[in-house]
């Protein structure tokens, strides 16, 4: 390490691509700050984002499980009732064990983690809070925040981000959703088990934009099934409030006419947006494109020789497992190693019931670039353990080049998806061709089998269908 440097590597922003490139450079024998506004690491994350609502997502399941299924299954004499306080305090509980894992990783590879707004001074300098750190590189790493619609502010009890979401007090009798991504349907699934009357309003003409559109109707109608109510191709022009009520102008994409939609509370899930507020990027020459990202070379670096940028603040789909990867390849190219990101291998999932998972790309993408492809496909009504688990929505669709076989995407919708596809990730980044998956020994009677199935429809034919 340069004498002149505190440290080799400070990090700015301590959520999954932030910490994890953290504790790899650290790993490598880098000298490592991690720096972050939180007092908790974690970022949004692990404080405010995937891990409070995939806990909430269990909880409100089982709930709706045992008022639904149990009689089915045989089970009699169960009368559940909510208990949100408790269902509250369980997220906080497993937020707090997470994020004091990492504390405890920080603390285990010698990272040192400081609190405070972080402002760059100079290439090798920042200013945390006052206090002025060197380092020979630094990274930013600050993620993104919820976007709000124009001229609505998010006040988290009543117009609500996906953070507001996560912590209400009582239960809305009436939630809008703006907005069908995965934030939407994920809070707008937790609500509706939870007693919540559900309306989702979305722009486009179908839910889950970048999803299979095929298996996406199957999603909207499971969802339907639940209680959601979908409002397509429409858009929200005004929320008013009117005493205790939220009163939304509703208006239909190409028409002139509007109507009212009342709710109690209104969840805002149009997108996120890179925050990069306060870090005084122009003193280092580091401009912003049109959307508010930093652009970055092959190997994350900046306009700025010695400032690289990973995750939410660059371009790429916002997923934390993708910042994640960002921030291993990075910290083993400043420890002078190899570093790469599959970037046509990042799965997405949607955690509702059932889940919607996929990876690579879909049928819609291949058919506007004019790639000849051969479709296999699945369906959980013919999975013995699917029927076994009461869990039949749904199938798995394998995309195949036509002539090499060589897997394109996969496309899940069912219970697991988001398990399931971890082996058509692993597939794909080895370049595995349909007949490869297939040829595989899959467990019986595992859902697993189903993309077993799709592989073999994709280039011969599926057995059990």
């Amino acid at each position: 390490m340069s004498e002149s440097f505190e440290f080799d590597l400070a990090v700015i922003g301590a959520g999954p691509g932030g910490y994890v490139c953290a504790l790899k450079a650290a790993q490598r024998g880098l000298k490592v700050l991690c720096v972050d506004r939180r007092e908790t690491p974690g970022g949004t994350c692990l404080n405010v984002g995937c891990i409070p609502s995939k806990a909430l997502l269990h909880s409100s399941e089982r709930l709706h499980e045992a008022e639904t299924e149990f009689a089915a299954l045989g089970i009699d004499g169960v009368t559940p009732t909510l208990n949100l306080g408790q269902m509250m305090a369980r997220k906080e509980r497993v937020v707090g064990d997470t994020v004091k894992g990492i504390g405890f990783l920080f603390r285990k590879n010698n990272v040192t983690f400081k609190v405070g707004e972080a402002t760059l001074t100079g290439p090798h300098s920042l200013s945390i809070s006052g206090e002025t750190v060197t380092a020979k590189s630094i990274v930013i790493a600050t993620g993104s925040a919820p976007a709000a619609l124009p001229g609505v502010a998010f006040d988290e009890k009543r117009v609500v981000s996906s953070t507001g979401a996560l912590s209400l007090e009582s239960v809305p009798k009436r939630l809008a959703v703006i907005g069908a991504g995965v934030i939407g349907l994920e809070l707008g699934s937790v609500w509706k088990r939870l007693g919540s009357e559900v309306t989702i309003i979305e722009y486009g003409d179908h839910i889950a934009p970048g999803f299979d559109r095929g298996l996406g109707r199957q999603f909207q109608r499971a969802l339907e099934k639940l209680g959601l109510k979908f409002r397509l191709s429409t858009r929200v022009t005004k929320i008013a409030i009117e005493g205790s009520a939220l009163d939304l102008t509703l208006q239909k994409v190409g028409q002139e006419a509007t109507e009212a939609l009342e709710a109690d509370v209104v969840l805002v899930s149009i997108g996120r947006k890179p925050y990069t507020q306060g870090l005084d990027l122009g003193t280092v020459g580091i401009d912003t494109d049109e959307v508010g990202r930093i652009p970055v070379d092959a190997h994350f670096r900046t306009s700025c020789p010695s400032i690289y940028a990973i995750g939410d603040v660059i371009a790429g789909p916002m997923l934390a497992h993708k910042a994640e990867e960002e921030g291993i390849a990075l910290a083993e190219h400043l420890a002078g190693r190899v570093g790469h990101v599959p970037y046509d291998a990042i799965p997405s999932v949607i955690y509702t019931q059932p889940e919607f998972a996929m990876v690579g790309r879909t049928e819609e993408q291949l058919k506007q670039d004019g790639v000849a492809y051969k479709t296999g496909s699945f369906p959980f009504m013919a999975s013995a353990r699917a029927r076994a688990i009461a869990a039949t929505d749904g199938g798995v669709k394998v995309l195949t080049d036509a002539k090499t076989d060589r897997i394109l995407g996969v496309h899940i919708l069912g219970a697991c998806a988001g398990e399931l596809i971890a082996e058509a990730t692993l597939a794909m980044t080895f370049k595995a061709s349909a007949e490869d998956v297939a040829l595989a020994c899959h467990a019986h009677p595992t859902l697993s089998e189903a993309l077993k199935e799709a592989a073999l429809g994709a280039y011969d034919k599926p057995l059990h269908l």
